[in-house]
């Protein structure tokens, strides 16, 4: 591209056109750095690691009822037999010694069996009872989760149409003003802006406002001789240097 020339007008809009991109640049980083989105997703996060857990609870619950009705019926089929052998004893069926003992030595074994059965069965109720109070603990974290997902959600849309709509007014003012910037000066604004972040900055007591630099006597005595209508670049940040009565020359 060869050197660019436009008015003194059209090199102000481009300084309309940089106030409009930053504006535009800073709706679009707090669209993406909103907290809600950052806290939206922390309780996502939660919501899967509780829906893991319960999942998880809930398999323990269902091996641990498994295991209890085993036991419960070991339980009973012990007691049967107990209730068997004391009804024979009761009813006088037994009556050699030996078979006698061995039929009470088999009732008092059986007993101890039931115990130990009953002690079972009872740790497998306690132990029910706490994975059934985690898992209510953990259904209702899940479900105020969700309440407060679903109010978060509400306020990042909230957020995101409020920004939505002030990029689109941003917007529809920076069509506006392009137009009216002549095609080679607007093609090379565009140019520095995608490199530069920003593509035009103004001239202010001496100093460009795009890179901070206080411009040298020398540059400062080209630019006072130079036409009103030739496009000046900074020589620190090469974007455009656009002179208004606050440039200082």
């Amino acid at each position: 591209m060869g050197p660019v020339k436009a008015s003194p007008q059209s090199q102000l809009r481009l300084l309309e056109l940089a106030d409009l991109d930053a504006e535009l640049a800073r709706l679009d980083h707090r669209r993406r750095s909103l907290p809600e989105v950052d806290e939206l997703a922390r309780l996502e996060t939660r919501a899967s690691e509780l829906k893991d857990e319960i999942v998880v609870t809930e398999t323990e619950l269902g091996d641990l009822a498994r295991e209890q009705g085993r036991a419960e019926r070991d339980v009973e089929q012990v007691r049967t037999r107990i209730d068997r052998d004391r009804a024979r004893l009761d009813a006088g069926q037994v009556s050699a010694a030996r078979e006698l003992a061995t039929l009470q030595s088999e009732i008092e074994s059986l007993r101890r069996r039931q115990g130990d059965l009953e002690e079972i069965v009872l740790e497998l109720m306690e132990r029910r009872e706490g994975l059934v109070s985690s898992r209510d603990e953990l259904t209702t974290e899940r479900d105020r989760l969700g309440t407060e997902m679903s109010e978060m959600a509400d306020r990042r849309d909230a957020a995101f149409t409020e920004i939505d709509e002030q990029a689109g007014k941003a917007s529809e003012q920076r069509r506006g003003v392009a137009a009216e910037v002549p095609a080679d000066l607007l093609k090379l604004y565009e140019q520095i802006r995608d490199a530069r972040g920003v593509g035009a900055a103004v001239l202010r007591a001496g100093r460009c406002e795009g890179c901070h630099v206080t411009l040298s006597k020398v540059d400062l005595n080209q630019i006072r001789t130079s036409a009103p209508d030739e496009v000046l670049r900074c020589e620190e940040c090469r974007r455009i240097l656009v002179r208004t009565p606050e440039s200082g020359l």
